[in-house]
């Protein structure tokens, strides 16, 4: 079996040579010869910049501690093809996705060949099905108006935040992106978000009118306070939660935190659930999330975080500064060319006593060289050191006991990262 899940593997990888391809026309042919299997799915639909695993993560947890069958679908995935596809928070096993893929892989049109991120949509719309989850949690992969996750008709829409990323496939401009995130918004389905900007909420507000679809604004409808003790309140659209706490570091979680459970109180007033308080407790007292704040390693302390835009370094940096105890900060960096590097440099490296710059193995990693000249400004002390093992032990070398090392710059690196320090591949 082991050979033939490899096998397909090497298949799928293999159509990441046609790219991304906008559109939902060939999804929705696979999906057509396989039944439909989306249409049988009650789904949350998640779209933004940033904070769409974090969200989905915490619907999942606190809708299984209601009770329901959950399934969550996310990407990338960090070491293991199956990460991608949880039930229950449990990956799906090698042998049930195999099976899957061999249903789909059957139905495939070859002179007609689908991208990477086509197919392995039309296999969890088809697993989720077929294992009759009672939610589907499906975060979007890029942008949303055209991603392949937008053939669903969701019961609920989130847009956590929108922001500059992926500016080559979604538009230079705030106006441009927001437009593309906003595609997911359906006829008169709810829409839960995060974007704070007028600009954002202007065309969100826009789009919902014309669908007549209602609308809920983080800050505005619903909001969290943080508290002294570390742990925040929410009060929501009828919820009024105190002493709330989540497993996850950092204050823009307590944001994602607020539109997950912003989330629920929508599906509840459509009478598609009614909210637990001690199922909303537990599910963010048990959420996990790998690669956000995610601790590695004691004295000296090793933090892995995926921050992969200007955004993401923002929240890091303030994280970094919140969140942890230290003397000096080692920073050991891995980012994709295509990325914001002086962005993400502008708002991380000044925190920094020492940066090492190295280049993940993924075929889109800036180099390390590249990352030392675009350094420039903004740090004196650097070490440029292309092998990522190699990087960490140096970063190893110069932390003291009470030093923190925070490893950072991509999501595909952090992947990397998490198998250098033991993760299974398998």
């Amino acid at each position: 079996m082991l050979a033939s899940y490899q096998e397909s593997l090497s298949y799928l990888y293999g159509l990441q040579k046609h790219g991304i391809k906008f559109g939902l026309n060939c999804t929705e042919k696979i999906l057509e010869r396989l039944g439909n299997p989306h249409r049988r799915l009650r789904c949350i639909h998640i779209a933004g910049t940033n904070g769409k695993g974090s969200v989905g993560a915490m619907l999942s947890s606190i809708l299984i501690r209601h009770g329901f069958r959950v399934g969550l679908y996310t990407s990338p995935h960090l070491v293991r093809f199956t990460e991608r596809f949880r039930i229950d928070d449990r990956e799906v096993a090698t042998e049930r996705i195999l099976e899957v893929f061999e249903r789909i892989r059957a139905v495939l049109d070859d002179r007609q060949p689908p991208t990477f991120f086509e197919v392995v949509t039309a296999m969890v719309f088809l697993y989720f099905a077929e294992e009759e989850v009672d939610w589907a949690v499906i975060e979007v992969g890029m942008g949303g108006r055209l991603d392949a996750t937008n053939v669903i008709a969701p019961q609920v829409s989130v847009i956590t935040n929108i922001s500059y990323d992926h500016q080559e496939y979604l538009g230079n401009t705030l106006a441009a992106i927001a437009r593309e995130k906003a595609g997911i918004i359906k006829d008169g389905i709810p829409l839960v978000t995060g974007a704070r900007q007028p600009l954002a909420q202007g065309i969100l507000k826009a789009t919902c009118f014309r669908h007549r679809a209602p609308i809920y604004f983080l800050g505005t409808d619903f909001r969290v306070r943080r508290q002294v003790d570390g742990s925040f309140q929410y009060k929501g659209l009828r919820l009024a939660l105190k002493s709330l706490r989540i497993n996850l570091l950092g204050k823009h979680q307590l944001g994602n935190a607020a539109l997950a459970l912003a989330t629920l109180e929508v599906l509840e007033k459509e009478k598609a659930l009614l909210v637990n308080p001690a199922g909303v407790r537990d599910g963010l007292l048990q959420v996990n999330w790998p690669a956000r704040l995610e601790r590695l390693q004691e004295n000296p302390l090793i933090v892995l975080d995926g921050a992969h835009n200007p955004p993401g370094a923002e929240c890091l940096r303030h994280a970094l500064k919140e969140c942890f105890t230290y003397r000096r900060l080692h920073l050991v960096m891995g980012i994709m060319e295509d990325k914001d590097i002086r962005g993400i440099f502008r708002r991380l490296l000044p925190l920094a006593e020492t940066a090492i710059f190295t280049q993940p193995r993924y075929v889109r990693a800036a180099s390390a060289e590249t990352l030392r000249r675009l350094a420039r400004p903004y740090i004196q002390k650097y070490y440029v050191i292309p092998d990522p093992v190699a990087a960490i032990e140096q970063a190893k070398l110069l932390a003291a006991p009470d030093d923190l090392i925070c490893i950072t710059g991509s999501l595909y690196f952090a992947g990397e990262v998490k198998e250098l320090f033991g993760e299974p591949v398998l």
